[in-house]
């Protein structure tokens, strides 16, 4: 894959699952990602899709709105005609892997972990603390204390 997006985000509503006319199911979650800092921040929606047999678990059950979720896959831009006529655009990822991270907004249940990507392949966890090297600034979660 040539294009490869990751972050972790909120989920906006609650997943949902259906079946293409092959039979083929494909879960759909909108993700939301703050973006900027103070006055400039910005939320990004990201149509996430999941697709064949890891579509299919129990995974939708834990996909509710306010649970935050890392992603990576394939990123995607397309254009749609919205209702009121204008053209829009929206981003979409195929999602490789899709993970639970931290614990749901409400109701304060402890965190859940769900790794859909095989077992024998290396799952990436982001790392809790951003790292001083320039060498892995890419790596490092978004920090809102960060004033630049």
């Amino acid at each position: 894959m040539s294009n490869v997006f990751s972050f972790v985000g909120t989920c906006g509503r609650d997943a949902e699952v259906r079946y293409l006319p092959s039979g083929q199911a494909v879960l759909n979650v909108n993700l939301a990602h703050n973006i900027g800092f103070g006055e400039k921040q910005q939320t990004l929606w990201v149509r996430v899709a999941l697709w064949g047999k890891r579509a299919e678990g129990n995974l939708k059950t834990f996909l509710v709105k306010g649970q935050q979720v890392f992603v990576s896959g394939e990123l995607t831009m397309s254009e749609y005609k919205a209702n009121d006529g204008t053209m829009r655009t929206a981003l979409e990822l195929n999602a490789n892997v899709l993970e639970l991270v931290g614990k749901r907004n409400e109701g304060g249940q402890p965190p859940q972990n769900y790794q859909s990507a095989p077992a024998s392949a290396p799952s990436y966890a982001p790392a809790q603390q951003p790292s001083n090297s320039s060498e892995n600034f890419n790596d490092a979660p978004y920090d809102d204390d960060i004033p630049f």
